[in-house]
């Protein structure tokens, strides 16, 4: 037997999986193709059942499985087996003198922490196996997907039974990411429930290749927590281009804003991470009409976020304006028609967002986190702190510019009316600079509306800019050393105002 960077001729293999599926078929092909078969607990009677010559472990190591399956395949008969490095005559000799055979091939997958987690499930002997095997890639073939069975044997068929260098190499990396996929849900799950937890182990795994990174010139990729999925996962692209990494960013920030404005048909328009257009409505299409009439300059080449599966009429409405992404959670078929002949729209089909557990970003030498930034209403723990009291119609679009503010990049001002986003002024370094941009965005059409502002008005300025566009009630955290002067302000215009005291900074 030699080993270099072409193959590795498999002649003994070590079989030890919790998830048995397609272990039988796969044990079936390998003795077919010669290959002796050892394998423990479970897995030796699956195969065993099967009519399929297979050796126990223990007639292996000479010793029982005890302490309730904690200890098997513990034992220098098949560790030694797994680890020479057959180029070494010592440890050929190792070998001769103690009568292991070696093995060439080890299929193992570990317990199912993740989903079943405990004390019990803290595989030991599962990780010193696949860690061993992967290690010593150089003699062995370690597997633990059963998606990986396939290329083994295609590999043993059509090569005389081995297996190349560079498929034990690829094998030994997926390895180590799995076992280190592991301890990290075992850390996770030893820290329970902090917010901030000591040790942030996040064994990621690439689940997309995109059409590009932020700029043409730059790579860019999808990746997801190694063991789980995102909404990402389940979405189905019905036509357009490869996604780039923009089209994933700004559609994951309009598919989050969709499904925070409530319960009733809602639409979500939004352009570089910001919202440039939001509403709710009685029906999806007028939702749809209603968004894009905030801001239809920078709706253009935007992303569209609907929470109802689209229709007909919205589908025509949407069809003539140049966009991006529209994202739904479904599609009538005349509608996906009309959508799938614009050849360059991306029409994503997608479940609801599931919860953020950590929000974190790179910095120079590790990572910035912090708990997700959760918008509530909780009106009983919002103040009045005006003369003036909103109306039930003010609530509602206090409400709704509230839940669009927070979306909108800092310095952040939102204005709305009826159930619609007007305009929204945002990434200025100045309040004031916010407000003008939302009230000129607004063109004359938030009298009688509503202003957000993701964090209080430092001076009266800001304040003065929306009144005067003819808002009549503003909701704000409040905290200000000037809060009296702003209140006083308010007053004079006759304004409703509300402190949320939550901040909603984004940056």
């Amino acid at each position: 037997m030699t080993a270099d960077e072409n193959r590795v001729t498999i002649r003994r293999a070590l079989l030890s999986v919790f998830d048995k599926t397609g272990i039988v078929d796969f044990a079936r092909s390998l003795h077919e193709l010669g290959v002796e078969l050892v394998s423990s607990g479970g897995t030796a009677k699956a195969i065993a059942d099967a009519g399929i010559p297979v050796t126990a472990v223990e007639q292996v190591t000479g010793a029982p499985e005890m302490l309730d399956h904690r200890v098997v395949t513990l034992h220098p008969a098949i560790h030694a087996g797994i680890l020479a490095d057959l180029a070494k005559p010592t440890h050929r000799a190792d070998l001769e003198r103690e009568g292991i055979e070696p093995f060439e091939l080890v299929v193992v997958n570990l317990y199912p922490f993740a989903s079943q987690p405990g004390i019990e499930t803290i595989d030991v002997g599962g990780p010193t196996m696949v860690r061993a095997a992967a290690k010593n890639h150089a003699w062995v073939t370690v597997v633990t997907d059963a998606a990986q069975y396939a290329t083994v044997l295609d590999e043993l068929r059509a090569n005389d039974g081995s297996v190349s260098f560079a498929t034990r190499r690829a094998f030994a990396l997926d390895a180590f990411a799995h076992t280190a996929a592991f301890d990290a849900a075992i850390v996770a799950w030893m820290q329970g429930d902090e917010s901030l937890p000591k040790h942030v182990v996040l064994p990621l795994e690439r689940a997309q290749s995109l059409r590009y990174g932020e700029n043409p010139h730059q790579q860019g990729a999808r990746y997801r927590q190694a063991g789980k999925r995102g909404w990402w996962d389940d979405a189905v692209q019905h036509g357009g281009k490869e996604l780039s990494y923009l089209n994933l960013f700004d559609a994951e920030a309009a598919w989050r804003l969709v499904h925070d404005l409530g319960e009733r048909p809602a639409v979500a328009i939004i352009k570089h991470a910001n919202p440039c257009g939001a509403a709710v409505a009685d029906d999806i299409a007028t939702a749809y009409t209603r968004a894009h009439e905030c801001d239809p300059t920078s709706a253009f080449g935007g992303i569209v976020a609907v929470n109802r599966v689209v229709p007909v009429a919205l589908a025509e409405a949407l069809a003539p304006v140049f966009t991006e992404v529209v994202v739904a959670p479904g599609y009538e078929p005349v509608a996906l028609e009309v959508l799938l002949a614009k050849k360059n729209l991306r029409v994503l089909e997608a479940p609801a967002p599931g919860p953020v557990a950590l929000d974190v970003r790179s910095i120079d030498g590790g990572l910035l986190v912090q708990e997700p930034d959760a918008v509530r209403v909780e009106r009983d723990a919002w103040k009045v702190v005006t003369k003036a009291t909103p109306t039930d119609e003010q609530w509602r679009d206090l409400e709704l510019a509230w839940r669009v503010c927070a979306y909108v990049k800092s310095n952040a001002i939102v204005l709305a009316a009826n159930g619609q986003a007007l305009g929204a002024g945002g990434g200025q370094t100045s309040r004031v600079d916010a407000a003008e941009i939302a009230v000129r965005k607004a063109a004359g059409r938030a009298t009688g509306g509503a202003a957000a502002s993701d964090a209080f008005f430092p001076f009266r300025d800001g304040l003065d800019v929306v009144a005067n566009a003819g808002v009549e009630a503003v909701i704000q955290p409040g905290g200000s050393v000037r809060d009296d002067e702003v209140i006083a302000a308010a007053d004079e215009h006759g304004l409703a105002m509300v402190f949320t005291g939550q901040r909603h900074f984004r940056h």
